[in-house]
């Protein structure tokens, strides 16, 4: 009789389920009277959207968060969006060193695959720099917001501080400033506020950069030099996505503003769309093209390793260094005087493709359901995959079927497309033998 063998779950399909289980456990929560203002049952397809949409750091809402949700709701929402930003298998490891326990191999493993680090030596260190990290930055921006919201909401504006601190740190795009007569109005009301702007702006760029990142810019300072590539990449990258769209939204788009007011709208609606979701700008009343450059950045996202989602900077990066490569007749794709892995190329490429098809599969879905302009489904679809949370309204008007596909594209772009198909297909021994090769001509 042959001895039954227990399956063990691989590292995606621990990540996969973690994000579900929290999902799950979230909906629930906010499903409970105690969780909204007017102390009634929320349904459950409301509750599952907005805990998906908290958990995977996305900021797309059926309800306006400062009206509908209460005190506790909203502190449901924060929970779900720290655990979302830091990652639940960080979350879960940090638990686990506290009670004193040792991590095993495999909880490294997973935790390897959760932050995208290259090797799992110095796993347990870098999960409590994330752990620190995280918390100084969020605490920090909780103490610079104070001066926005206290002088007008008194100590209310404590928890307000706190709530876009951590928000904005994870990128996820949740605002509790909306009114009765002014819902999902996000940061409208505050474009020409200066430190409102600038605290937030830094915030978002300083989550989406990547834990990785900022753990070599600790390890080696100013000596940019002894910076591995990823980080460099990482850095010119996020530099370059940051001033390009400015330049072009401060020319293209708030040409009617006064000059301070340009400088910041431009500026925030450069940050934002990677992958905050926050907008100071009527985003209804911006051009075609700024619209469309907003789609294109709500898809590259942030970097590996951070609180932000998309296709993320280094993938952007890796397919124009394979374009270049291909162009000047070289065989391998060079960045910062070293050679790119070719299956990190393959990878990227197939990243590409994933959310492109998810992009735009999921408009023509929703368009054809809901008999709604393709251009706008797009705008909402890149949002969701892109985990950007940035919305021209058409999200809480939105039925059933339309909203479930938002809510798969925000899960897929928040665990990666990559991790869900390693998941669904782990397991299976590698071929040992190639099928003949022939050649075939593209271009």
């Amino acid at each position: 009789m042959a001895k039954l063998r227990k399956r063990r779950l691989t590292s995606f399909q621990i990540i996969i389920l973690g994000f579900a289980a929290v999902i799950l456990l979230g909906a629930l929560l906010l499903m409970l009277p105690i969780s909204s203002r007017e102390r009634v049952v929320t349904p459950f397809r409301e509750s599952l959207f907005t805990a998906v949409s908290a958990c995977c750091v996305t900021g797309l809402v059926v309800q306006d968060t400062a009206t509908y949700w209460s005190i506790f709701g909203q502190s449901v929402l924060l929970v779900l969006i720290q655990i979302g930003g830091m990652g639940v298998v960080t979350v879960a490891v940090t638990f686990v060193r506290l009670s004193g326990k040792r991590i095993s191999l495999m909880q490294r493993s997973t935790m390897q695959e959760a932050i995208a680090a290259p090797q799992t030596g110095g796993i347990v260190r870098l999960t409590g720099f994330i752990l620190k990290a995280t918390l100084c930055f969020e605490l920090l921006g909780t103490v610079l917001l104070l001066p926005v919201f206290c002088p007008k909401f008194g100590a209310k504006g404590i928890w307000l501080s706190l709530f876009h601190a951590v928000s904005a740190f994870c990128n996820a795009g949740f605002d509790i400033l909306g009114t009765p007569d002014a819902k999902f109005s996000s940061l409208t009301a505050y474009a020409a506020n200066p430190l409102l702007n600038i605290v937030l702006m830094l915030l978002i760029v300083v989550g989406g950069i990547g834990f990785l990142t900022w753990d070599d810019i600790r390890t080696n300072r100013f000596r940019v030099r002894r910076y591995r590539m990823q980080s460099k990449v990482v850095l010119v990258t996020t530099g370059v996505l940051l001033l390009v769209p400015a330049v072009c939204f401060f020319f293209g788009s708030f040409v009617e503003l006064p000059l301070g007011e340009r400088v910041l709208a431009s500026l925030f609606q450069s940050v934002t769309p990677r992958t905050a979701g926050f907008n100071t700008a009527d985003l209804n009343a911006m051009t075609g093209a700024g619209r469309g450059l907003i789609a294109a950045l709500m898809l590259i996202g942030g970097s590996p390793g951070s609180t932000a989602g998309g296709m993320k900077t280094t993938t952007l990066a890796l397919l124009f260094a394979n374009a270049i490569a291909v162009f000047r007749r070289k065989e391998d794709a060079q960045l910062f005087g070293r050679r790119a892995d070719g299956d990190a190329v393959k990878n990227a490429a197939t990243i590409l493709i994933l959310y492109l098809t998810l992009f735009f599969g999921g408009a023509l879905a929703i368009s054809a359901i809901e008999g709604l302009p393709l251009g706008s489904c797009l705008f909402e679809t890149a949002s969701a995959v892109g985990t950007a949370g940035l919305t021209l309204g058409l999200t809480p008007h939105l039925g059933a079927a339309s909203q479930y596909i938002l809510m798969a594209l925000m899960f897929i772009g928040r665990v990666g497309g990559l991790t869900l198909v390693y998941a669904a297909f782990s397991g299976g021994k590698a071929p040992l033998s190639r099928l003949p090769q022939e050649k075939l001509a593209v271009g």
